[in-house]
């Protein structure tokens, strides 16, 4: 599904050659997995320029960055949760390692720019609408909540109301989604669907060969580590973190005054233990 989304995105652009290319690596995707560049060039009868400029077109730096994505996608399918409990033992150190890494990695990939462009259509939006897929949800939570805080119109969407609740869903609004392979169906659905009514798409994905990465240019790139049987929600809550402070910014006045009224609320209700009681 990754791959054939992505291949869509582009298939007006591509060539003849880079047709045949997208056929046979959607046919069996274990060409790009564990063939090289020759191989790949070879089975199609082209050159190894053209297998190189495809990947470029897929969005990729090069034939082995395109390789790589593949085949981290395909153990992601294949290391099942089940199977990941049969490798815990002494895995503190490595899972540690790892989120690390990949919070690292989440940090320098949102630069200014990048948190800029990601935040725009939030800021801008009438309603704001939340989704996730099941892995995903911890990330999404975050902004939901943060985002509920500092503007109005902000909407968390389950998936058994998803038609009733996204049947209000227009242009002028925008959509926050967050999922990791393995990409749930509704997910992806829902998402298409309102880009194709015109939602203006924030995703928070793993890559370009995410099915959301296909739908909007406006996604971020996560490195989402597997952490005991699951995979680590840490640096999808990092994000979510980071567009809060950024639309906050933006808002400025706004988000205050919000926030503001909030706290009143909550202290006239006494929403809050007193530990002074």
């Amino acid at each position: 599904m990754f791959l054939s989304d992505l291949i869509a995105s582009c298939s007006e652009r591509l060539t003849p050659t880079e047709r045949l290319l997208a056929e046979a690596v959607l046919a069996d995707p274990t060409l790009l997995a564990f063939g090289s560049v020759s191989d790949l060039a070879a089975r199609i009868g082209t050159s190894r320029p053209s297998v190189v400029r495809f990947a470029a077109k897929l969005g990729f730096k090069g034939y082995s960055d395109l390789q790589t994505r593949i085949r981290e996608v395909m153990s992601g399918r294949l290391a099942r949760p089940s199977e990941r409990i049969r490798h815990l033992e002494g895995a503190v150190e490595p899972a540690r390692a790892a989120v690390e890494d990949a919070v690292s990695k989440a940090f320098a990939s949102l630069d200014e720019d990048r948190l800029a462009r990601l935040a725009e259509p939030i800021v801008r939006a009438r309603n704001v609408w939340v989704l996730s897929g099941e892995t995903s949800q911890a990330g999404a939570r975050v902004l939901h909540s943060g985002m509920s805080m500092i503007r109005s119109g902000v909407h968390w969407i389950e998936e058994h109301a998803s038609a009733r609740d996204l049947s209000g869903a227009a242009p002028g609004d925008a959509a926050v989604v967050f999922d990791f392979a393995r990409y749930r169906r509704h997910c992806v659905a829902a998402t298409r669907s309102l880009a194709e009514h015109g939602v203006a798409i924030v995703a928070i994905t793993d890559g370009p060969l995410s099915p959301l990465a296909a739908l909007t240019e406006n996604w971020c790139e996560l490195q989402v580590p597997g952490i005991g049987p699951f995979d680590s929600s840490v640096p999808a809550v990092v994000v979510a973190e980071m567009l809060v402070a950024q639309v906050a910014g933006q808002l400025q006045d706004q988000a205050r005054d919000r926030i503001d009224r909030t706290e009143a609320l909550w202290e006239s209700t006494e929403t809050f233990h007193d530990s002074e009681e």
